[in-house]
Protein backbone atom coordinates (compact mmCIF):
# COMPACT_ATOMS: atom_id res chain seq x y z
CA UNK A 1 0.00 0.00 0.00
CA UNK A 2 1.61 3.69 -0.71
CA UNK A 3 1.80 6.19 1.40
CA UNK A 4 0.51 9.74 1.41
CA UNK A 5 3.99 10.73 1.14
CA UNK A 6 5.09 8.53 -1.48
CA UNK A 7 1.53 9.65 -3.34
CA UNK A 8 2.45 13.26 -2.92
CA UNK A 9 6.40 12.42 -4.38
CA UNK A 10 4.75 10.71 -7.49
CA UNK A 11 2.43 13.66 -8.03
CA UNK A 12 4.90 15.98 -7.94
CA UNK A 13 7.39 13.79 -9.89
CA UNK A 14 4.75 13.76 -12.45
CA UNK A 15 3.78 17.32 -12.06
CA UNK A 16 7.49 18.27 -12.91
CA UNK A 17 7.37 15.67 -15.96
CA UNK A 18 4.70 17.57 -18.07
CA UNK A 19 6.11 21.02 -17.53
CA UNK A 20 9.84 20.03 -18.64
CA UNK A 21 10.10 21.35 -22.56
CA UNK A 22 6.88 23.72 -22.57
CA UNK A 23 6.98 27.62 -21.71
CA UNK A 24 4.84 28.61 -18.50
CA UNK A 25 1.14 28.56 -18.67
CA UNK A 26 0.81 31.69 -16.34
CA UNK A 27 -2.35 33.28 -17.54
CA UNK A 28 -5.56 32.87 -16.37
CA UNK A 29 -9.07 32.24 -19.17
CA UNK A 30 -12.32 32.66 -16.70
CA UNK A 31 -15.82 31.47 -16.91
CA UNK A 32 -18.34 32.07 -15.21
CA UNK A 33 -20.78 29.39 -15.03
CA UNK A 34 -23.94 27.87 -12.99
CA UNK A 35 -23.09 25.00 -10.59
CA UNK A 36 -25.26 23.11 -12.83
CA UNK A 37 -22.74 23.62 -15.85
CA UNK A 38 -19.90 23.20 -12.99
CA UNK A 39 -21.12 19.61 -12.87
CA UNK A 40 -21.29 19.23 -16.10
CA UNK A 41 -17.97 20.50 -17.45
CA UNK A 42 -16.34 18.04 -14.38
CA UNK A 43 -18.45 15.20 -15.55
CA UNK A 44 -16.92 15.82 -18.78
CA UNK A 45 -13.58 15.96 -17.53
CA UNK A 46 -14.15 12.96 -15.60
CA UNK A 47 -15.05 11.15 -18.27
CA UNK A 48 -11.68 11.59 -20.15
CA UNK A 49 -9.28 11.29 -16.68
CA UNK A 50 -8.61 14.63 -16.68
CA UNK A 51 -8.53 18.04 -13.98
CA UNK A 52 -10.79 20.21 -14.91
CA UNK A 53 -8.34 23.10 -15.78
CA UNK A 54 -6.63 20.42 -18.54
CA UNK A 55 -10.02 20.00 -19.92
CA UNK A 56 -10.72 22.45 -20.44
CA UNK A 57 -8.05 24.25 -21.31
CA UNK A 58 -7.39 21.58 -24.18
CA UNK A 59 -11.08 22.48 -24.88
CA UNK A 60 -10.97 26.15 -25.19
CA UNK A 61 -7.72 25.60 -27.71
CA UNK A 62 -9.18 22.90 -30.12
CA UNK A 63 -12.06 25.66 -29.92
CA UNK A 64 -10.03 28.37 -31.17
CA UNK A 65 -8.08 26.70 -33.73
CA UNK A 66 -10.78 24.84 -34.97
CA UNK A 67 -11.21 27.92 -37.54
CA UNK A 68 -8.25 26.56 -39.16
CA UNK A 69 -8.95 22.48 -39.14
CA UNK A 70 -12.60 23.14 -40.90
CA UNK A 71 -11.28 24.81 -43.91
CA UNK A 72 -8.58 21.35 -43.95
CA UNK A 73 -11.58 19.58 -43.44
CA UNK A 74 -14.12 20.96 -46.14
CA UNK A 75 -10.84 20.32 -49.03
CA UNK A 76 -10.44 16.55 -48.00
CA UNK A 77 -13.79 16.15 -48.02
CA UNK A 78 -14.08 18.31 -51.77
CA UNK A 79 -10.96 15.71 -52.95
CA UNK A 80 -13.17 12.66 -51.49
CA UNK A 81 -16.46 14.06 -53.44
CA UNK A 82 -14.66 14.86 -56.70
CA UNK A 83 -13.03 10.83 -56.68
CA UNK A 84 -16.32 9.05 -55.68
CA UNK A 85 -17.94 11.26 -58.58
CA UNK A 86 -15.32 10.61 -61.21
CA UNK A 87 -14.17 7.19 -59.78
CA UNK A 88 -16.99 4.83 -62.12
CA UNK A 89 -17.36 7.08 -65.13
CA UNK A 90 -13.40 6.90 -65.16
CA UNK A 91 -13.14 3.17 -65.18
CA UNK A 92 -16.11 2.71 -67.17
CA UNK A 93 -14.57 5.34 -69.64
CA UNK A 94 -17.14 7.67 -69.83
CA UNK A 95 -16.19 10.44 -69.06
CA UNK A 96 -16.09 14.11 -70.87
CA UNK A 97 -14.39 16.87 -70.37
CA UNK A 98 -17.53 18.65 -69.62
CA UNK A 99 -18.85 16.11 -67.05
CA UNK A 100 -15.50 16.74 -65.03
CA UNK A 101 -16.00 20.64 -65.18
CA UNK A 102 -19.87 19.46 -63.84
CA UNK A 103 -18.31 17.28 -61.03
CA UNK A 104 -15.89 20.07 -60.21
CA UNK A 105 -18.34 22.66 -60.00
CA UNK A 106 -20.37 20.67 -58.32
CA UNK A 107 -18.25 19.80 -55.36
CA UNK A 108 -17.04 23.29 -55.04
CA UNK A 109 -20.75 24.59 -54.81
CA UNK A 110 -21.56 21.62 -51.89
CA UNK A 111 -18.14 21.15 -50.24
CA UNK A 112 -19.19 22.97 -47.24
CA UNK A 113 -22.71 21.83 -46.77
CA UNK A 114 -21.45 18.17 -47.12
CA UNK A 115 -18.34 19.31 -44.79
CA UNK A 116 -20.49 20.14 -42.34
CA UNK A 117 -22.90 17.08 -42.93
CA UNK A 118 -19.65 14.65 -41.92
CA UNK A 119 -18.81 16.54 -39.28
CA UNK A 120 -21.97 15.88 -37.54
CA UNK A 121 -21.76 12.47 -38.27
CA UNK A 122 -18.41 12.20 -36.64
CA UNK A 123 -19.86 14.39 -33.53
CA UNK A 124 -22.77 12.40 -33.08
CA UNK A 125 -20.50 8.92 -33.18
CA UNK A 126 -18.42 10.89 -30.08
CA UNK A 127 -21.59 11.96 -28.43
CA UNK A 128 -22.60 8.21 -28.17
Amino acid sequence: MQSAADAIEINLEDRLARSKGRSSRNRVANARVTEGEQKELEAAAKAEGKALSEWARETLLREARRSKNDALFTEIVAIRMLFVNLLKPLLLGKVSSEQITEIMAAVKAEKQKVAQEVMQQYTAKEGQ
